[in-house]
Order: C-alpha cells, then sequence, then structure tokens
C-alpha cells in the first residue's frame, strides 16, 4: 500500500472510530503522560484505558489479546501500590536497574515470548506470533521496570514501540500506528526527564553512603 492509501485508510479510520476507542486512546496518552512526569496517576488511568481496550479487544474478537491486557492491569495495580508513599517513609525514587533486576527482565522477555509465540501458533488464527508475541514480551518487561520505578523501563517500552510501529502498519491500523509513534517520542523525553531526576538526586545518596 502506497503513502497515499496509508492516508486515505487513516482518514476513513477517523471518520468512523467509536467514541469508547477515543476515550481508550485519550487515557492511554495521558498514562504516558503522567509517567514521563513521574505522577502515580500514571496507573489510574493506565488501568482504565487498559480495561476500556479489554472491552473493545473482546468486542473484536482478539481474546489472547484481552488476556495480555489483563496482564497490564495486574502490573498497574501492583505498581500503583509500590509507588504510594507509606506512613513515615518517603516515596519510592527513581533508580537504575541492577545485576538482579536485568536477570528478571531477560526472564520475562524470553520466558514471555516462548509462551505467547506458541500459544499465538497453537491457539489463535494469528498470522504474525512472533513479532506479536516480541511487542508483547519486551512491553512486559518495561511495565515490570515501570511498577519498580526503574529508569530502563522507557528503553523496554521504546523497543516495544520500535517493533509494534510497523506490525501496526502490516495490521492495515495507521490510527494506532501514529499512536505509538507518538508514545515512542513521549517515552524519549520520559528517558530524558528521569535521567535529569535521577542525576540531581544521586550525588545526596553518595553523601549520605559515605
Amino acid at each position: 500500500m502506497d503513502v497515499s492509501a496509508w492516508f486515505s485508510l487513516l482518514g476513513e479510520q477517523l471518520a468512523t472510530q467509536p467514541f469508547i476507542q477515543w476515550v481508550a486512546l485519550g487515557l492511554g496518552v495521558s498514562e504516558v503522560l503522567f509517567a514521563r512526569a513521574n505522577k502515580i496517576w500514571l496507573y489510574p488511568t493506565g488501568i482504565a484505558a487498559t480495561g476500556l481496550s479489554i472491552f473493545i479487544l473482546f468486542e473484536a474478537g482478539l481474546y489472547a489479546e484481552c488476556l495480555l491486557n489483563l496482564y497490564y492491569i495486574v502490573m498497574s495495580v501492583y505498581g500503583w501500590w509500590y509507588w504510594i508513599k507509606k506512613k513515615n517513609e518517603p516515596p519510592v525514587p527513581i533508580t537504575r536497574s541492577n545485576r538482579q533486576d536485568w536477570i528478571t527482565v531477560l526472564l520475562i522477555v524470553v520466558v514471555g515470548f516462548a509462551v505467547l509465540a506458541w500459544c499465538l501458533h497453537q491457539f489463535t488464527p494469528s498470522t504474525v506470533p512472533y513479532w506479536d508475541a516480541w511487542v508483547s514480551a519486551t512491553a512486559w518487561a518495561g511495565m515490570w521496570l515501570l511498577a519498580k520505578r526503574k529508569i530502563e523501563n522507557w528503553i523496554l517500552l521504546n523497543i516495544s514501540n520500535a517493533f509494534a510501529i510497523p506490525l501496526l502498519l502490516h495490521k492495515d491500523l495507521p490510527l494506532y500506528a501514529v499512536l505509538t509513534l507518538f508514545l515512542f517520542i513521549v517515552a524519549i523525553f520520559g528517558y530524558i526527564k528521569w535521567n535529569k531526576i535521577l542525576q540531581s538526586e544521586e550525588p545526596f545518596d553518595r553523601f549520605a553512603v559515605e
């Protein structure tokens, strides 16, 4: 499909998009913007967006995708709880991933990819089971790091976004591809902002240790 055809398809989707999908997309964008700003509101907006997405995907018959989004809700609830300021304790700070964190990330990606690819290949008519599984597995790892307030969450999420954009175009979903491109750009600025916050706090951490 040529560029003009993509824009024509995008225009058709913009004109026919159901209101509930616009709400879900708006909440999804809000979630990423809150994450970039390091605000806990990313979790309630993310849970609402994912809940609506599950309904939309179920109506479309994408049952495997519904299960994947249930994971996002579970991780968002966990992340919300993890971020909450406990009595007489400071908020959970932004930190860098250590060796154990990277081992966990590797396990999530490898095991998640293998299980999802097998399930999609065996139990669904998916024409892109491995591509779809890779996008989901890397996003899972990114969500886990985000829940832990690890700065590298932006890297894993953008690896997922980078592969998701051409996948969405391949599936003739240019609107979602444009949204994912926007999220990709926001994630870059999110990493920059979190890195500045982290660098401003690190001297105090070193002084405290000394």
